[in-house]
């Protein structure tokens, strides 16, 4: 009795709680987060430069086919910067993605990403979705902006300027950003994580993945005015799914996602089609690059 009276003050008097998975992954994607954020506000300059390149080719491209015909294209009667926005919007998607793992890259190169690793964290996933989310806001707010100067730059046009701020159309239109950000992000960080440095990594992206998936989707032109062999591969690349759609939710006053969106002589799919395919990408996207982490860094 004397010896419990002794050591009763030693009894810990804070409650031991003890969290779940899903709270534990949670806890650890905002800390991951908060630390991309911080590295943000640090190089303000590159915000600034990813939200004027798609800016400056709004309005070079606009610029350079301004005088094109009035029916250019198909049965819709707008000028080329109309239809060009969709594109840009969904490039803007792309390129900022596509620059998701390059953070990962310099964590490898520079040691911090050792130092994440054999911290506590109980799920190595973690590093992918605060990847996703910080890569998710800096679009968001670069389509913003965009979103902001077609406002001014279709003044005139007032169905264009209705369609645009219906709240089913700007619902539709997230989740299909937020579908192209997701698998675009995924396959860059898969990249991030298996290539050997920054070099091969900006490479890749630059000479390979960038410029050749804008010029095969139809962000700069329809699948009307290409050949047979680039109908194909302008098909296959999943960035046409995601411009045709928001292209006719701006242009068309009461587009359905089951109205067609695909029209060649090969293939004929409508807006669900274009959904379900994006939906499939990033199933198999997110797969991959867990796969890839769960070998890399998770084999015990």
């Amino acid at each position: 009795m004397i010896i419990k009276e002794k050591y009763k003050y030693f009894t810990p008097h804070q409650k031991i709680i003890f969290c779940s998975k899903k709270y534990q992954t949670y806890q650890e994607t905002k800390s991951l987060i908060k630390r991309l954020y911080k590295q943000t506000i640090r190089k303000p300059s590159t915000l600034l430069i990813s939200i004027i390149q798609p800016l400056l080719w709004l309005i070079m491209f606009g610029a350079l086919f301004q005088n094109a015909p009035i029916y250019l294209f198909e049965e819709y009667k707008l000028e080329y910067k109309e239809f060009l926005n969709a594109g840009i919007i969904i490039f803007t998607a792309f390129n900022s993605s596509i620059n998701a793992g390059i953070t990962i890259v310099f964590d490898r190169e520079f040691g911090f990403l050792n130092r994440i690793l054999i911290s506590p964290i109980n799920n190595k996933s973690s590093l992918i979705y605060s990847c996703i989310i910080h890569t998710w806001f800096i679009t968001m707010s670069q389509i913003a902006s965009i979103t902001i100067i077609t406002f001014y730059q279709n003044q005139a046009n007032t169905n264009y300027l209705q369609n645009i701020i219906k709240l089913n159309n700007i619902l539709t239109a997230t989740i299909i950003i937020t579908m192209i950000i997701i698998s675009i992000s995924n396959l860059s960080i898969y990249n991030g994580l298996i290539l050997p440095g920054h070099i091969e990594f900006i490479g890749l992206t630059t000479f390979f993945l960038n410029l050749p998936t804008l010029f095969t989707s139809t962000a700069l032109a329809p699948l009307s005015f290409m050949p047979n062999w680039l109908q194909i591969i302008a098909c296959i690349n999943p960035l046409t799914y995601a411009i045709e759609i928001i292209r006719n939710l701006h242009l068309n006053q009461l587009f359905q996602l089951n109205e067609i969106i695909i029209n060649t002589n090969l293939l004929n799919l409508s807006g669900i089609h274009g959904m379900i395919i994006l939906l499939f990408t990033n199933i198999i996207s997110l797969i991959s690059v867990k796969n890839i982490i769960k070998y890399k860094y998770d084999k015990t």
